[in-house]
């Protein structure tokens, strides 16, 4: 009996030990936390501060900002030594000269005469003798033509509204200084040599500054008159 007793015992004492195992590794289980709640590596760790730690990408200055726009480009820069579109027109005024004309007159110093201008124009507003020659004014043409006794036109002169804005200052940065400078009363008269015959004035009266007419003058037939 006492032999069956202690034989009771020991499977008593075997089965608490083996619930005692099992509530062991239960315990373990929970205690492991779950993939996904894992500790991040150290490189993810590091990760955002690495990020942040390069700001040149967020901070470029983007298409057409101030920053890239800033520096201008030579085509958008004024071009130095004043108004190219003047020193060419001055250009095409010399060398219309050399030709004895003026801008916007047909008629040629040294080579045309007062006949052709009134069979084109008509009769001039009005004519009247100027030293040695005689001068037709038309007002409506901006042209004053002279002429000499002979009716050889020497001077061709032009006070179109585009030479009237014209300074010494422009002149002298196209064409250099001039080969001569006179005065007439209140007029400083600015000669330049257009060739061999002909003469390029720019009449500037002192009060104004800039120009009033211009000269094609042919020297020559301003004195072969053909007085008698």
């Amino acid at each position: 009996m006492k032999k069956y007793i202690k034989m009771i015992a020991a499977s008593i004492m075997l089965t608490g030990m083996i619930g005692l195992a099992a509530c062991s590794s239960g315990d373990s289980g929970e205690a492991s936390p779950p993939p996904s709640e894992a500790a991040p590596s150290p490189a993810a760790a590091t990760a955002p501060a690495t990020a942040a730690a390069s700001p040149a990408a967020s901070e470029a200055a983007p298409s057409g900002s101030p920053g890239a726009s800033a520096a201008p480009t030579a085509a958008s820069s004024p071009a130095p030594g004043g108004d190219a579109n003047t020193a060419a027109q001055l250009q095409e005024l010399l060398e219309l000269a050399k030709q004895g004309k003026a801008p916007g007159i047909p008629f040629a110093a040294h080579t045309d005469l007062i006949d052709d201008v009134k069979k084109t124009w008509g009769e001039p507003d009005k004519e009247e003798g100027a030293g040695k020659g005689i001068y037709a004014t038309y007002s409506v043409r901006h042209a004053v033509i002279g002429f000499n006794k002979g009716s050889l036109i020497f001077d061709v002169r032009s006070s179109a509204a585009e030479l009237r804005q014209l300074t010494l200052q422009q002149i002298e940065d196209a064409l250099g200084k001039p080969d001569d400078t006179k005065t007439s009363g209140n007029d400083s008269i600015y000669i330049y040599k257009a060739g061999t015959q002909y003469q390029l004035k720019f009449v500037i009266p002192k009060s104004k500054g800039k120009v009033d007419h211009i000269s094609v003058f042919s020297e020559q037939d301003s004195i072969n008159n053909m007085a008698g």
